[in-house]
């Protein structure tokens, strides 16, 4: 990808988070805005070893990460806060028909993002608390839900922007109907689709 690309990506995650943040109300750092997107900017790459990571248990994956030390510990809990957030928040709704508790992995994630962040207190009573309370992953760990919430937000403005053709609005209203969501709902509406559940099918 080019740099031009790159920043082209990373400009379009940055308006599409901000919005997320002002419509759902979520009160989040500049610092974690800014994870959000860098994050939103690298799963755009497809990675192999990133798929490949993800389809074993998230259970194991998190007892592994915690079994390990240093900085291969902390990178292991980023990842795997990164992948859960991000799956959950972009394929909430696959998850969900799969059978798969979706509390369940964002507690996951959250516990994860809460391990890395302990690893950054520094020695030293409640200033170290405060300093661990304080650091992105923190933020990440106790938002981790209203985080998922603001990542589903972009992934539907970024599948309605796709959605220039009858198969790009097929899949916007297959997405509706496993969501429910209002946001696409009102996409659907605004291509002259009115999304209706039940036998009646779509009018």
């Amino acid at each position: 990808m080019s740099i031009a690309l790159e920043r082209s990506v990373g400009g379009f995650f940055h308006e599409v988070v901000e919005e997320a943040v002002r419509t759902q109300h979520v009160e989040v750092t500049e610092q974690a805005t800014s994870y959000l997107v860098a994050l939103l900017t690298e799963f755009a790459h497809p990675d192999p070893r990133r798929d490949d990571a993800f389809g074993r248990p998230l259970a194991l994956l998190l007892h592994e990460a915690l079994g390990t030390t240093g900085a291969e510990r902390f990178q292991r809990l980023r990842a795997l806060g990164d992948g859960t957030l991000y799956l959950t928040g972009f394929f909430g709704d696959h998850i969900e028909t799969r059978g798969v508790d979706v509390g369940y992995v964002t507690n996951v994630g959250a516990t994860a993002y809460r391990s890395a962040a302990s690893m950054l207190r520094r020695p030293g009573g409640s200033e170290a608390r405060d300093q661990s309370d304080n650091n992105v992953f923190a933020e990440l760990s106790v938002k981790f839900e209203a985080f998922v919430h603001l990542i589903a937000f972009v992934a539907e403005t970024t599948l309605a922007q796709q959605a220039k053709s009858e198969l790009g609005v097929l899949k916007l209203y297959e997405r509706w109907l496993r969501s429910g969501s209002a946001t696409l709902a009102k996409e659907l509406g605004a291509r002259g689709i009115g999304p209706v559940r039940g036998s009646g099918g779509v009018h």
